[in-house]
């Protein structure tokens, strides 16, 4: 429900300085909203969920294009679709990426937007269904 209300989605628009390319671009008028989408799989036994699950300097570009379309304007939101049923909560896997994990603390200061949800896959269909909570500010590990 966070993401209604656009009047057009294009998929893989490259943007940036970095000549990223988004996973979604919605528009609605001259109102922009860039949307990176990750999936999520590692997770332990208590419900937690983290990302990366491997360290990504891709990952870590993708942030800072994000707070630099924040910086210049637009609407930036990064959306963790969660794979696992068990998923209860979130939080970046600091552990195992340190530099994912602090930039992934300065965008959602920044003004990224940050969403998890659990996904339900049923092919060929994918839907999000659970809204899972995000904890960034002091993930462990960091």
């Amino acid at each position: 429900t966070e993401l209604t209300g656009y009047e057009t989605i294009k998929r893989e628009v490259k943007y940036g300085e970095e000549r990223s390319r988004i996973d979604l671009l919605l528009s609605r008028g001259d109102e922009l909203c860039y949307v990176e989408v990750k999936n999520v799989t590692l997770g332990t036994d208590d419900g937690l969920v983290r990302f990366p699950d491997a360290v990504t300097s891709r990952g870590t570009k993708h942030l800072r294009e994000l707070m630099s379309m924040v910086d210049q304007g637009h609407r930036a939101v990064l959306v963790f679709c969660v794979s696992r049923d068990d998923a209860t909560h979130f939080e970046p896997a600091a552990d195992i990426d340190p530099v994912y994990a602090k930039t992934l603390i300065q965008a959602k200061a920044h003004g990224v937007e940050v969403l998890a949800y659990r996904l339900r896959i049923d092919p060929p269909q994918l839907e999000l269904t659970i809204p899972i909570p995000v904890q960034i500010e002091s993930p462990s590990g960091i």
